[in-house]
């Protein structure tokens, strides 16, 4: 690349990352000393000048420069990898904090530094053939499960109701919808995205990708589309899941796994509320991610039930349309600034992050460190805070404090609004939203909240808890997902014939890891019970650890003779126990305060409590002495 090309590449650079780029690719310590040190930035997206004065900046440029420039002509070859405490003293200056020993090794994995497979000892036995797993879902979890399976050579059916992959990146094409987590965090650790064309993605480019991996992976034919799972029933005698499925024209047919991956997820199924009087309304009406792209809302009188994150990214594009908009507000939301929510991704970025050694992998690693664990720690209950009815502790009261300023900022203008706006339960209590020009749009003239409650509808009017009437033409019903259900409709019977469902109850599902159930062998769940993020992470990463897991138990069975595993009930039921109690001390099981983890006892069954460290380890290498093994016949 000619100089002036590169040079003005490097002028739209992550300082910090090129620092640390730097530092690995040359081996010098000077990179990782005054003037060189970033500042500590808490900020979700750092500043890319490392705080760092514009002389310094220009160093690591023209530095950086230089390199690429010997690279390029054969002068320098990048060196091995650092050592264990040089690379964690790097992790430590990329992000100015504090950074534990124990992330090390799955950092590592995360950068593609080291190999995260699992591996046949001694080459694939000729009986992995034999050993069919079904997968249930073609979401991220469903596609990292067949591609994994097939790099070890195990023969899979991947199953999808819907007609293509991505799973709720498929469903869900209401206008704006999108990630709230960083996209170049929010993908494969096997399949880096060099080009996305945002920070914060939309659900079309998601879906774009999913589809893309599937497709480079030689995946994406070999999917059974329009296909449902009826039921599941284990096989006693044989060591096998008898499976029923309903194909698109409603025929029925079976087939035999000796394994099941279910990757359905816990976001799969709408939830519609009981309200009186909804069969009576006369207009038209939907669920968010059901949306009516043939109903047009322009002119029109829009009820939006519901303030959670699908409503937050829609509204302001339904305001701009539609003639008036009801929104109506059960519980008050706790709404995160987000500068970079609708940054476009320059050329320049995308170059760098494709072309500078090293550069995709430490940007990713800021993204990850400042969207995970650092983040838990302020969550939890400090028995010595004095003000417990409104923060955890006092770093939680903080947060509380910056989100309640910026709220107040952003209407003060309209102060009749901030009473209902303002949240009174610790931040991140319920999950945290995005703003996406929520405020300025409930400051429009055509929208009003209302936060009294709904008491029902007729055929043309929500009326109001309060008796007011709310005239309108179409309702749009933002009530998120059915997540304790987490298998339905699915019929579910293992070894004791007892229904699944009737074991979890309607919103009780438990699950060792996340990942196992017992009376149930050979059965895996990929973003599973209390495995959902709402601290921080991606679900991703999760979909890597679970799949890793999976993966180890399948090879441990095949070599070692081993029909079927089932998770013992002590194993099982200690885990949860251990995850109830992490629990009691988190926000999430804050008093007088109701969220879709809870359920309807008050147990958290959705979110873990683990950092993603712990949940890495806990993940990584299965010890078979947890389960009931049953040899081979």
């Amino acid at each position: 690349m000619p100089d002036q090309s590169l040079r003005n590449m490097l002028q739209h650079a992550s300082i910090p990352t090129l620092i640390i780029c730097l530092a690995q690719i040359t081996g010098e310590d000077h990179w990782l000393q005054e003037p060189f040190l970033p500042k500590r930035d808490i900020n979700l997206f750092a500043d890319e000048s490392g705080g760092l004065s514009g002389e310094v900046q220009q160093l690591v440029r023209d530095a950086m420069e230089r390199v690429m420039g010997e690279i390029e002509r054969g002068e320098r070859a990048l060196p091995p990898l650092p050592g264990a405490e040089r690379f964690i003293r790097m992790m430590r200056v990329s992000v100015a904090e504090e950074v534990a020993q124990e992330y090390f090794p799955m950092v590592m994995e995360e950068m593609r530094l080291v190999d995260r497979n699992v591996h046949w000892h001694k080459g694939r036995p000729e009986n992995a053939s034999q050993f069919h797993v079904l997968i249930i879902g073609a979401g991220v979890s469903g596609l990292c499960a067949a591609i994994k399976l097939d790099e070890l050579g195990i023969p899979w059916t991947l199953i999808e109701k819907n007609p293509d992959v991505g799973g709720t990146w498929y469903e869900n094409t209401y206008p704006d919808a999108g990630v709230d987590t960083p996209n170049h965090f929010y993908s494969y650790s096997f399949e880096p995205n060099y080009r996305w064309t945002g920070y914060f993605s939309k659900s079309a480019e998601v879906q774009a990708y999913l589809r893309d991996v599937a497709g480079r992976h030689r995946i994406l034919d070999r999917i059974r589309f329009n296909t449902e799972v009826r039921s599941l029933t284990w096989d006693e005698a044989a060591s096998r899941w008898h499976v029923v499925l309903r194909t698109a024209d409603g025929q029925e047919q079976t087939l035999l796994a000796q394994g099941v991956i279910s990757a359905v997820g816990q976001l799969n199924r709408p939830k519609m509320p009981v309200l009186p009087g909804m069969e009576t309304f006369e207009g038209e009406s939907f669920h968010s991610a059901r949306w009516r792209h043939d109903v047009s809302l322009q002119g029109k009188r829009v009820a939006v039930i519901g303030t959670g994150a699908s409503a937050m990214q829609f509204l302001p594009t339904v305001a701009a349309e539609a003639a008036h908009v009801t929104v109506f507000q059960r519980s008050a939301q706790w709404v995160k600034p987000a500068n970079d929510y609708h940054r476009k991704v320059a050329p320049e970025t995308m170059w760098l992050l494709e072309h500078v050694p090293h550069y995709f992998h430490w940007y990713r690693f800021g993204l990850f460190w400042r969207y995970g664990d650092g983040l838990l720690r302020t969550l939890k209950r400090d028995p010595s805070w004095a003000h417990p009815e409104r923060a955890m502790n006092r770093h939680n009261d903080r947060h509380r404090e910056q989100l309640t300023e910026y709220l107040k900022t952003e209407l003060q203008d309209r102060e009749d609004i901030i009473p209902k706006v303002l949240p009174d339960y610790p931040p991140y209590g319920k999950r945290m939203l995005l703003d996406n020009h929520w405020y300025s749009t409930l400051k429009r003239p055509n929208v009003a909240l209302v936060a009294t409650g709904i008491d029902r509808i007729d055929a043309n009017h929500v009326i109001a808890a309060t008796g007011q009437t709310h005239p309108v033409d179409v309702i749009i019903y933002a009530t998120g997902f059915e997540v304790g259900r987490l298998l339905s409709p699915m019929e579910v019977r293992g070894r004791s014939g007892v229904p699944l469902a009737q074991v979890w109850g309607e919103d009780d599902p438990q699950a060792y890891l996340g990942i196992t159930v017992p009376d149930h062998p050979n059965l895996f769940c990929l973003f599973g019970p209390n495995t959902n993020l709402a601290h921080g992470g991606s679900i991703v990463f999760q979909a890597e650890c679970q799949m890793r897991y999976v993966s180890a138990c399948l090879v441990k069975m095949i070599e070692g003779g081993i029909d079927a595993i089932e998770v013992r009930r002590e194993v099982h039921d200690d885990y949860n126990a251990r995850v109830d109690t992490e629990h009691g001390q988190l926000v999430w099981t804050h008093p007088g305060m109701n969220n879709w983890y809870r359920n309807a006892k008050g147990r958290v069954f959705a979110t873990m409590p683990w950092t993603l460290a712990a949940y890495w380890r806990m993940t990584h290498d299965p010890d078979l002495s947890e389960y009931v093994l049953t040899q081979r016949r």
